[in-house]
């Protein structure tokens, strides 16, 4: 009990709490010194002082939405803490957005700091792009039938097999990654990574998931550009129109490589009504009433021509990649270099996916 007359205990933790939170971005954006390069980037005085807020759903590296009396810009950086080698690499996301500006929708990079002066770590700002990031509801009164909800579905078709029709050498992205082997590195590269995550969590399906993927690589050409963690959510869909996305975000991840490993990511997150939770990654599209996974590959096939017969295997590459990701961000959260955020205790939700892939590659005949 709170013995100091006329403090409302509840008030006061809510004080406590936000705060904390202002403690928390002061300590990963150091204003006195972001202020004046975003007043400089910008040219408005104004960015000199401002103030800003973690945004949810970020589980990799960190966005932060700035806020000012000129408007509203977008923050990414990497967590605090000791990083794995080649994750949370900003130069890549800074790069290949304005590579695809004026082809893709993509937001406006204002600010990119490679060197780490400014805050200690690499980082770059974009503008605020207005829409919907869809997660775990819909906004009221917005796709609320079939036909918005299909409309969803092609609005994310259409930026994902633009994407996978652009080149790369026509948007200087040239060089940006190396197409040849780039399936059996995608395995290696998990593996590794996962081995590197560390933690105490029964490893032996994922393991065995990774040996069984390296054996079984299929030869199918790569070089398109690849956004690496293609999802709903990772959109910000206009606010409306459901058919039509204002942005794709969260390009850390983006490479030169094989196209279908988008598709079968997007695939996974992609969940239907009675599946188990895809863990870290609430979807609406569980809630029903959305074009199932053969509404995406029907439309992806025809849209692209693309041989599709060996996506079991991607489907199966999917979930190990997602299974090393969610170690990741369960040891990151754990050792509270996550801005806040808390996830753990997705080891038996791991094990699952693991469980999942053995079984796609199991029922898989090439």
């Amino acid at each position: 009990m709170n013995m100091r007359e006329g403090v409302d205990p509840l008030s006061e933790q809510i004080a406590l709490e936000a705060n904390d939170a202002e403690h928390r971005w002061r300590e990963m954006l150091r204003p006195d010194l972001l202020g004046p390069a975003l007043a400089q980037a910008t040219g408005d005085p104004a960015w000199s002082d401002f103030s800003a807020e973690l945004i949810a759903g970020g589980k990799s590296n960190l966005t932060f939405a700035l806020s000012s009396t000129a408007g509203r810009l977008v923050l990414r950086r990497p967590p605090s803490g000791e990083l794995l080698p080649s994750a949370h690499d900003m130069g890549r996301e800074a790069r290949v957005q304005r590579a695809l500006a004026g082809q893709l929708s993509v937001p406006q990079i204002v600010l990119f700091d490679q060197s780490g002066e400014v805050l200690g770590v690499p980082f770059y700002v974009m503008r605020e792009v207005d829409g919907w990031v869809i997660r775990d509801r819909l906004p009221d009164g917005y796709a609320d039938d079939v036909v918005g909800k299909r409309a969803i579905a092609d609005a994310l078709l259409d930026q994902l097999t633009n994407l996978h029709s652009i080149d790369p050498i026509e948007v200087g992205l040239d060089g940006f990654g190396r197409p040849e082997g780039f399936l059996s590195r995608q395995v290696r590269r998990w593996a590794a990574q996962s081995e590197a995550t560390g933690g105490t969590a029964d490893l032996r399906g994922l393991q065995e998931l990774g040996r069984r993927l390296a054996a079984r690589v299929p030869d199918n050409p790569s070089g398109s550009i690849v956004h690496g963690d293609f999802r709903l959510d990772n959109c910000i869909l206009d606010r409306d129109d459901p058919g039509r996305v204002a942005a794709v975000l969260d390009w850390e991840l983006c490479t030169l490589g094989d196209p279908l490993t988008d598709l079968s990511l997007w695939l996974f997150y992609w969940s239907l009504p009675g599946e188990p939770e895809v863990p870290l990654v609430p979807s609406v599209t569980s809630l029903g009433g959305f074009p199932d996974r053969d509404y995406l590959v029907t439309g992806y096939a025809r849209r692209t021509g693309r041989d599709l017969s060996a996506l079991p295997f991607y489907q199966a590459l999917s979930r190990f990649k997602f299974a090393v990701i969610a170690r990741g961000v369960a040891a990151r959260s754990a050792a509270g270099t996550m801005g806040g955020q808390s996830f753990e205790n997705v080891d038996a939700d791991i094990a699952r996916v693991a469980d999942e892939g053995l079984a796609i590659l199991s029922d898989w005949t090439p």
